[in-house]
């Protein structure tokens, strides 16, 4: 299902713990909105949509499992639809949720949204907003034991909240079951409605309220912190008393603090005052979980693994032996180098590591360089958590490793453990005594795991590493060396280690890792021809501001591999960095590449000196760097160096062109080559390199007449004058466009597709009549090979941009037309083949499909493997008996008037296909897989199947090269579509010929009717049309005959 328009938030708050956080945060990237703070330029008549995003730790208290806190806990999933490739963190998901999934449909107002649990919540969850007032708090279901630690909400049949329960006892949260069961619980989500932030908004200036803002901090008053939900919005619960509430505490808050117990009085009865009138709802999403995550280890992992699970989920990551990771366990943003196995149900995040190295079940390992790798060496690890830090030590930063059981307590409550193990247990393993860890003042109660001072942040005389705690697992017999380094490091305690946490440091540092081991995805999808995009992973390299680095791999794949088509891709890449860069200015993508300052890099590649291109290319790219226009420019240039790529790459097509010597025809006798044209009806854009030969192409096409006539054709004779003559244009002679080449000079632009005679001109030389680059004079050459010159005519009653291959039906005529002038017979498989040759001599690309239509007789499946050198095999579609007269009599053609305007659609497939945009890449293997049913549908002679097949054909047209259907082609076609099997544009789209598989035979007429009763359709014709079964025919006639 299409997912919904997310909100356009007006205002996006964020809070945290620390003060410096929002701004580490912001700057590092990881809020998804362009701001945090107020629109200065909101639209207008905008309605108001907040969202306030609280990183507030309940209790104060750390996550001990992200040095970044809950809200950005990477979580093992990806997101293949992102534009921008990074990491998800618990953040991402609930921006999503709040964006896609509650905000949708909200009234104006405050959403207020917790970040401290994992959520799910259907795509439509059900809320309805008819007729809502004051505030609205989410609900999602949970068990009864769950709530025996959580907040629960006692509700009445109408939905309003009638108390807040947390840790209730066994008769409050019956009390609140639903009839499956389960529970509301509080999951951290609220709205305010404008006039209930309103009135909530109106307490900040009264005291004792006002110490919760800067203003009344600046005023000297003692900050207190309040709790959202049993502070704010508990007073407006129904079944709440005035009395009860000015006298309760929330659950965070302590007993005994008389001077906070009567600024809480006072605080509950100005938000009494001021909210109680408000009405309170819930919204009870019962497909929905929550998990709020706790600083328990076990629930941590269990998080993040997925039990059950046939093999790891590796997100992010590049890992050398993957079969080394367990099942169900999970790797994010990490760089695994040779043997690192990954125990099931463990979790590595943030790691750069080189093995051999063994962890086993149970443990969490994040924060890991490879400078740290050999620490892990030897060892086995389970049921740990290894976390390595960025601290600042009196502004000096340096890093600092923990080491805490799976098993371990993280409250203050109870015996304790560290290590899995008691205390006991742990002094006398490891010879570490409990004055090491606590002051001797400090009362038994308190000593526990954050309070101990277990963990060295600064050694007086060497670096700190993962040995300075993993010691403590299998002490040796050293001598008491590891204790004694131990006991002279600064150590800290977790409590004391939270402040010092360089939270701009671990974010630069994650960014760092994200990269590199980007960089290796990058080299490993193209060098191994991986059908993943490079796009999302593009924007965000330029998005954070290191493209260049990125641009330095693609480089060295393009030069170091020796494979073109790789390397190809490899430059398209570098064209996308180039165009990301300039950010949607400078022009457009495509267009001209021939700027004389890019010809050296260009020579060398056309030279097949492929190192050397690349460096050429990239000491040029360095020039264009500086503004849009340059970088647009400089994409183009990138492209067009693709381009020579494969044009090297479909040359091999030449190992497939022979020809065998046969009588020379006398001088002045005409060479007569006549043709159909083609008619596409499933496949196109798989013929086309590099498509061709890198996924492999089948195209199913008919050789047509158009109202009985064979349109293209070409004719040759020889002449006694040591001269090219060329003739463009109508088959009567004396309305064509002439041309006299009589030195190698006039051939020069034979690579110039809009030259006068371009194409004639590419054929004598791919057909080797003619050297461009031989040392004799063109006379000389025609004189010793032939004794003269020749001359050349070609014709096509096809009006420009047919859609209906003229240009390649028309080289593989002049040809054929040649060869035979020249005294050379050539196979029809081999013109296929010789056809690929000029175009790329031509540079107009462009695949196979148009002469494998036009020169092949009949209905037929081209198709070419996936490899080089580039070879094309024909096979013909047999079909029942009559049916090529019934097709005959239900196909038509319709002239759009529209001149096909292609001269970007190429280009725009092309960079879409290596950038393996997965929707091109998907339906570029539907194209090849419907050839084979449209096929089938032809044996069996239905005519209603393979209208289907044409009209899944457009459809997989358009999503090839959007654009390709004009309005008022768009318009034809909707008149048509009752009396239509099918239809389809020829060729490319975008204009030209409109082919029909009507329901009712021999309907010209009628559609004629049909479509002058319609406006606005410009100059359009129908035409008769009928399957060609003689393709390609050559006939020599007399010297003086005009054909």
């Amino acid at each position: 299902m299409e997912q919904p328009k997310g909100v356009d938030w007006t205002v996006i708050i964020l809070t945290c713990q620390y003060k410096d956080s929002v701004e580490v945060f912001q700057r590092g990237g990881h809020i998804g909105c362009s701001a945090l703070g107020l629109d200065p330029h909101p639209a207008h008549g905008s309605l108001p949509q907040a969202l306030l995003l609280s990183l507030l730790p309940p209790q104060g208290r750390d996550f001990p499992f992200d040095d970044c806190g809950r809200a950005f806990t990477c979580l093992p999933v990806e997101n293949p639809q992102a534009p921008v490739e990074a990491v998800v963190c618990n953040l991402d998901c609930l921006l999503d949720i709040m964006s896609h999934r509650l905000g949708p449909g909200s009234p104006p107002g405050v959403w207020v949204c917790s970040t401290d649990m994992l959520l799910s919540v259907p795509p439509n969850p059900g809320i309805s907003w008819d007729g809502f007032r004051g505030a609205r708090v989410i609900a999602l279901p949970g068990s009864t034991a769950y709530a025996r630690n959580h907040g629960v909400y006692l509700t009445d049949s109408q939905g309003f909240v009638l108390d807040i329960y947390y840790q209730g006892t066994e008769a409050e949260i019956q009390r609140c079951a639903r009839p499956d069961g389960r529970v509301p619980l509080v999951s951290g989500l609220v709205f305010f409605s404008v006039e209930t932030a309103e009135h909530l908004l109106a307490t900040h200036v009264s005291p004792p309220l006002d110490a919760c803002t800067y203003m009344g901090l600046d005023s000297g008053a003692r900050p207190v912190q309040l709790s959202l939900f049993f502070d704010i919005l508990l007073c407006m619960a129904r079944n709440v008393r005035r009395e009860d509430f000015l006298v309760g505490r929330p659950p965070e808050m302590g007993q005994g603090d008389v001077d906070i117990a009567g600024y809480l009085h006072g605080a509950r009865a100005e938000l009494w005052r001021e909210l109680r009138d408000q009405p309170l709802t819930v919204a009870y999403v019962p497909d929905g979980s929550y998990n709020y995550m706790t600083n328990s280890a076990s629930e941590f992992l269990h998080s993040l693994t997925f039990p059950g699970a046939p093999g790891a989920q590796v997100v992010h990551s590049q890992v050398e032996e993957r079969q080394l990771l367990g099942a169900g366990s999970s790797v994010v943003s990490c760089l695994l180098e040779g043997p690192v196995q990954l125990g099931p149900g463990s979790v590595l995040q943030h790691c750069h590591l080189r093995g051999p190295i063994h962890i086993g079940t149970g443990c969490f390992v994040s924060g890991l360089d490879v400078a740290q790798s050999e620490a892990l060496h030897g060892l086995e690890l389970h049921d740990l958590v290894l976390q390595g830090h960025h601290v600042q030590l009196h502004g000096a930063r340096s890093r600092a490793f923990t080491l805490v059981g799976r098993l371990d307590s993280w409250e203050r409550q109870g015996t304790g453990t560290y290590l899995n193990m008691s205390w006991s247990q742990f002094f006398q393993k490891t010879g570490i005594r409990d004055w090491d860890l606590w002051d001797p003042d400090m009362p038994p109660i308190e000593r526990c795991l954050l309070s101990a001072r277990l963990f060295p942040v600064l050694h007086p005389s060497r670096a700190l590493g993962p040995q300075d705690m993993l010691w403590m697992l299998d002490p040796q017999e050293d001598g008491g060396k590891a204790l004694r380094a131990w006991r002279a490091s600064w150590r800290l305690s977790w409590e004391q280690l939270q402040p010092r946490l360089d939270r701009a440091a671990t974010l630069a540092s994650r960014r760092h890792l994200f990269f590199r081991q980007a960089l290796h995805k990058a080299r490993h999808v193209l060098e191994a021809r991986q059908d993943l995009s490079l796009r999302p992973l593009i924007r965000a390299a330029v998005h954070e501001g290191c493209p260049g680095p990125l641009m330095a791999t693609l480089d060295q794949v393009a030069a170091g591999g020796g494979d073109p088509g790789v390397a190809a891709r490899a430059l398209a890449c570098v064209a996308d960095v180039l165009g990301c860069m300039a950010e949607g200015q400078g022009g457009l993508r495509s267009g001209p590449a021939a700027n004389p300052e890019w010809v050296r890099p260009f020579l060398y590649l056309e030279c097949g000196d492929l190192a050397r291109g690349v460096e050429a290319l990239a000491e040029e790219r360095d020039k264009w760097l500086s503004r849009p226009a340059l970088l647009v420019r400089a994409a183009r240039h990138y492209e067009g160096a693709g381009q020579i790529l494969i044009r090297q790459a479909v040359m091999s097509a030449q190992h497939f062109v022979s020809s065998v010597p046969v009588e020379l025809p006398a001088p002045g006798q005409w060479v007569v080559a006549e043709c159909p044209a083609r008619v596409d009806f499933s496949g196109g854009w798989s013929d086309t390199p590099p498509l061709a030969y890198e996924l492999g192409g089948a195209v199913l096409g008919l050789a047509v007449r158009l109202n009985g006539r064979r349109p293209i054709g070409a004719r040759a004779r020889r002449i006694p004058e040591p001269e090219l003559w060329l003739a463009v244009g109508p088959r009567q002679d004396r309305m064509a466009t002439k041309i006299v080449c009589g030195s190698l000079d006039d051939l020069q632009d034979y690579c110039q597709p809009h030259a006068p005679g371009a194409l004639l001109k590419a054929a004598f030389i791919c057909a080797g009549i003619v050297s461009v680059h031989s040392k004799l004079s063109l006379s000389e050459q025609l004189l010793c090979a032939f004794g003269g010159g020749f001359e050349l005519h070609t014709w096509s009653e096809l009006p420009h941009g047919s859609g209906l291959g003229t240009s390649s039906i028309l080289a593989g005529a002049a040809l054929a037309a040649l060869q035979r002038a020249a005294g050379r017979a050539v196979g029809t498989e081999a013109l296929i083949h010789a056809v690929l040759h000029l175009e790329q001599l031509l540079t107009t690309g462009g695949g196979w499909q148009d002469q494998v239509g036009g020169l092949m007789p009949g209905i037929k499946v081209g198709r070419s493997r996936a490899q080089l050198p580039l070879k094309v095999e024909v096979e013909e579609i047999t079909v029942p008996v009559g049916f090529v007269q019934k097709l005959n009599d239900h196909l038509l053609l319709v002239y759009t008037g529209k001149t096909r305007l292609a001269r970007n659609l190429l280009q725009d497939v092309l960079r879409s296909w290596y950038a393996r945009l997965p929707a091109v890449v998907q339906n570029a293997h539907n194209l090849v897989r419907h050839t084979e049913e449209c096929a089938e549908a032809f044996r069996q002679g239905s005519l209603p199947l393979l209208g289907q097949c044409l009209t899944s054909y457009w459809e997989q047209k358009k999503l090839m090269a959007p654009g390709c259907e004009p309005l008022a082609v768009r318009r034809m076609m909707a008149v048509l579509a009752p009396h239509v099997h099918g239809q389809s544009l020829a060729g490319a789209g975008g204009g030209g010929f409109l082919y029909l598989l009507t329901k009712e035979p021999r309907q010209k007429e009628a559609l004629e009717a049909v479509l002058a009763k319609t406006e606005g359709l410009g100059n359009y014709s129908i035409h008769l049309v009928e399957v060609d079964t003689q393709g390609l025919s050559l006939q020599l006639l007399g010297t003086e005959t005009s054909a």
